[in-house]
């Protein structure tokens, strides 16, 4: 990680969870880190909470609304005149509702497409962009790519609940609360190879990344299943899960491997989960 001390990464979605482990890590060794998210508060206290801990590098929060371009391309633009531009952008913010293909909102799927495909696309953009203007050819791309899960309630016993879990940027699960979400992470499974094939096609260094992590015990569940936190509780009970730092270390495994190294897909998952 020694190259990357000193560089711009932009962490979408920094104000919680992943996002928010993710940009601490990546502070701890050193670099700027621009967190984004609409509530900017957690993330000054996270700033505040690096610099405690003495930590070489600096949080930048920022206030950005993902579902705005105008915002997005504004955020890109303060990067650029405070801090010259973005080496990393690492595409972390997304959102899941249960809404079923044939009953659901127009206005839930429209939001789960801006934040989980649009706003990866644009940052992405204006991130390589940003690169090719300074002549950053060891850049980084990486997408936060799904793991989530897939449950059935056997009416066998008041307490018997059998879980089955799958990969939702792979697997198209049976579970209707996700199938929209899941469509949104195939997107993102396409894009990550799409761009790839065109950095190699623009004659760059910059790599792309998906990352795939199984199930990781955040607020991920709890906000899709906000009306039903027991259900959210009882999809963390069946085993150990992953923690958003094991989601850290692999950014930091991507990030650290030698320039010449692109690792595609990364796909990692709990030691207990069957799919």
């Amino acid at each position: 990680m020694d190259r990357w001390t000193g560089r711009v990464a932009l962490v979408t979605g920094a104000s919680v969870g992943i996002g928010a482990i993710i940009a601490k890590e990546l502070v701890r060794f050193g670099m700027k880190v621009v967190g984004c998210a609409r509530n900017v508060d957690k993330i000054q206290a996270l700033a505040a909470e690096c610099q405690t801990a003495g930590y070489s590098g600096v949080l930048i929060p920022y206030k950005c609304d993902l579902t705005s371009v105008e915002d997005i391309q504004s955020m890109f633009a303060a990067i650029k005149a405070k801090h010259k531009g973005v080496d990393v952008c690492i595409n972390n913010a997304g959102v899941a509702h249960p809404e079923h293909l044939l009953s659901g909102k127009t206005s839930g799927w429209k939001n789960m497409l801006d934040v989980n495909v649009l706003a990866l696309s644009i940052c992405s953009r204006e991130a390589y962009q940003s690169m090719k203007e300074r002549k950053i050819d060891d850049g980084h791309i990486m997408n936060l790519n799904s793991g989530i899960y897939q449950y059935f309630f056997v009416n066998v016993g008041p307490s018997n609940i059998f879980f089955c879990f799958s990969i939702g940027g792979h697997n198209v699960i049976n579970n209707s609360d996700v199938h929209f979400y899941t469509v949104t992470k195939y997107a993102v499974s396409a894009l990550t190879e799409g761009l790839r094939q065109e950095l190699r096609e623009a004659k760059t260094h910059i790599r792309a990344t998906s990352i795939s992590p199984g199930m990781v015990e955040t607020e991920f569940i709890y906000r899709l299943y906000s009306d039903n936190p027991e259900k959210a509780k009882a999809a963390y009970s069946r085993f150990k899960t992953l923690e958003a730092i094991d989601v850290a270390n692999a950014v930091v495994y991507v990030l650290s491997a030698p320039p010449h190294v692109e690792i595609g897909e990364l796909l990692f998952r709990p030691v207990e989960m069957q799919i």
